[in-house]
C-alpha cells in the first residue's frame, strides 16, 4: 500500500512522516514538489510544496504537481497534511485534491493534534486551552488569523460548502458517526470539518470513515488522523491478502516445519513434483506452465499456499542417476529446480487475482531465483524474525516492495514457518 501526503511546508511533512513510521510504514520526505517519488524501499511519502504563504494559484499549481506525482506513482491514499493552527491555502489546496481526484472524493477535515495541545469543540480550535484567535498566530506577520471557527477558515478560500460535525456525535456509536458522515456527503458536502478532543476521538473517526462507502476519503489534517486511517486502510486490505511460501528445502527440519504449520493453520501445500523441473529442454516450460496453473488455483481456498518439493509421499531424487542420463552435473540440476521454483512463485504471484502481503522462501537457491526472475535488485533488510530468519522488501523489478521473509533450510525450530507466517500476516 503507497500513502502521498501533500504537506506545505517541510517540518510538517517532517512531522507526519514520523507518525507514519511509528505506524510500521517506511516513509520519506521529499523536498521537491517537483520530485517522482520512484524510491521503492518507501510505502509513504511526504512532499513538501512549501505553498503555505504563496499566492493561492501557485499553491494550488504546486498541488496539482505533487498530486500528478502521486498518481504517476499509483499511491492508494492521497491525504493533505495541514498546519496544526491551520494558516496557509488550506481550502484552496483541497479543493485542488478533491477536484483531481474526482466528485466521488471527499475531504474528511480535523485539525486536532491532542498530543500538541491542539484541539477542536464546536468547530473552534482551541491551542493549549485558549481559542486560536488569542494566540501568537494572530500576530503572524505574513498570514494573522483573527478567527478560530475552522469551517469559516477553510470556507473563505473554497469553493466547496465545508459544514461541521460536532463533538456530540463524534463521542455517539461508529456507526451513528459513520452515518453522519454518509448523511452530509448524501447532501453533497465535500469538505466535513469534525471535533476531536482526544485522541481516542480520532480513533472513532478513523472506524467511521472506514464504514463510508462508494468514495474517496481525503484526511485533511495535522497528522494523527492521516497516520491512525493509513494504518486502518493496511489493516483492512491486510485480512484479504494471500501469503505464498516456496520451499526447496528437502531436510527433515524443513519437514517438520511444514508439517508444524499444516496442523496450526489452514496453509495448504502445494506439492511440486521435483522430477519434473529436471528436464533440460522445451519440457521445462511447459512443466512450469501446467504446475504454475495449478498452484493459482489453491489459492482460491486457502489464504496461505505452500509450495514445496519436500512431500512425504515422493522418493528422494536421485540427482546423480538423472544427471547421467542427461548428461549434466548434480549442480546444474540442482539450480534447474530452484529456478523452477522461483520461476513458479514469480508466475503466481503474477497471475493470481488475489492481493498478495507477502511470501515467504527456504532455500538460499530459492531466494536467489525468486530475485533473478523478478528483476529485484536486492532485499531492503528490515527485521530479525527469529535467528537466521530474516524480513524485509524487495528492491526493483517487478515485485518492488513485495514484503519477503527468507531462511535457511535447517535453520529454525519446529515451529520457525509458523511463526514466519504469522509475522508476514500481522505486517503485510
Amino acid at each position: 500500500m503507497k500513502i502521498g501526503i501533500i504537506a506545505d511546508d517541510l517540518t510538517g511533512a517532517n512531522a507526519t512522516g514520523v507518525k507514519l513510521s511509528k505506524q510500521g510504514f517506511s516513509a520519506t520526505t521529499l523536498t521537491s514538489f517537483q520530485t517522482p517519488p520512484t524510491l521503492g524501499a518507501f510505502n509513504a511519502v511526504c512532499v513538501d510544496t512549501d505553498s503555505r504563504y504563496v499566492q493561492p494559484d501557485l499553491a494550488k499549481a504546486r498541488v496539482q504537481a505533487a498530486l500528478q506525482n502521486f498518481q504517476n506513482w499509483e499511491a492508494d491514499l492521497i491525504c493533505k497534511r495541514i498546519d496544526s493552527t491551520v494558516r496557509g491555502n488550506i481550502g484552496y489546496e483541497v479543493d485542488t485534491i478533491l477536484e483531481a481526484i474526482g466528485e466521488k472524493a471527499i475531504a474528511i477535515v480535523v485539525a486536532s493534534f491532542p498530543e500538541s495541545g491542539r484541539i477542536t469543540s464546536g468547530g473552534y480550535l482551541l491551542v493549549n486551552g485558549v481559542p486560536l484567535q488569542t494566540t501568537d498566530v494572530a500576530k503572524d506577520p505574513v498570514n494573522p488569523l483573527k478567527q478560530s471557527f475552522v469551517p469559516h477558515i477553510i470556507q473563505k478560500q473554497s469553493k466547496f460548502p465545508v459544514v461541521h460535525i460536532g463533538l456530540e456525535t463524534v463521542l455517539l456509536e461508529v456507526q451513528q458517526l459513520a452515518d453522519a458522515i454518509n448523511k452530509e456527503i448524501s447532501a453533497g458536502n465535500r469538505i466535513i470539518v469534525l471535533d476531536a478532543v482526544t485522541d481516542d476521538d480520532i480513533d472513532c473517526i478513523t472506524a467511521a470513515m472506514l464504514k463510508v462507502n462508494d468514495y474517496t476519503l481525503v484526511p485533511v489534517d495535522p497528522g494523527p488522523l492521516t497516520a491512525k486511517y493509513s494504518k486502518a486502510i493496511l489493516n483492512q486490505q491486510s485480512q484479504n491478502k494471500k501469503i505464498v511460501a516456496s520451499i526447496g528445502s528437502i531436510t527433515p527440519t524443513a519437514s517438520k516445519q511444514i508439517q508444524y504449520l499444516l496442523e496450526k493453520t489452514d496453509a495448504y501445500p502445494y506439492y511440486i513434483d521435483a522430477n519434473r523441473l529436471t528436464h533440460l529442454d522445451e519440457k521445462w516450460d511447459a512443466e512450469i506452465e501446467a504446475i504454475s496453473h495449478e498452484a493459482v488455483q489453491f489459492l482460491d481456498t486457502h489464504d496461505v499456499l505452500v509450495m514445496t518439493t519436500n512431500s512425504p509421499h515422493q522418493d528422494q531424487l536421485n540427482l546423480t542417476t538423472i544427471a547421467n542420463e542427461f548428461e549434466t552435473t548434480e549442480e546444474h540440476l540442482a539450480k534447474r529446480i530452484a529456478a523452477g521454483i522461483g520461476m513458479i512463485t514469480m508466475k503466481v504471484l503474477q497471475s493470481t487475482n488475489y492481493s498478495v502481503g507477502g511470501c515467504f522462501s527456504s532455500g538460499g537457491d530459492i531466494t536467489s531465483s525468486i530475485c533473478t526472475i523478478s528483476n529485484a535488485e536486492g532485499i531492503k533488510l528490515e527485521e530479525e524474525v527469529l535467528p537466521l530468519v530474516a524480513y524485509g522488501k524487495l528492491m526493483g523489478g517487478e515485485l518492488d516492495g513485495l514484503p519477503i521473509i527468507t531462511k535457511g533450510g535447517m535453520a529454525g525450530e519446529k515451529d520457525a514457518l509458523y511463526k514466519s507466517i504469522k509475522f508476514l500476516t500481522n505486517h503485510c
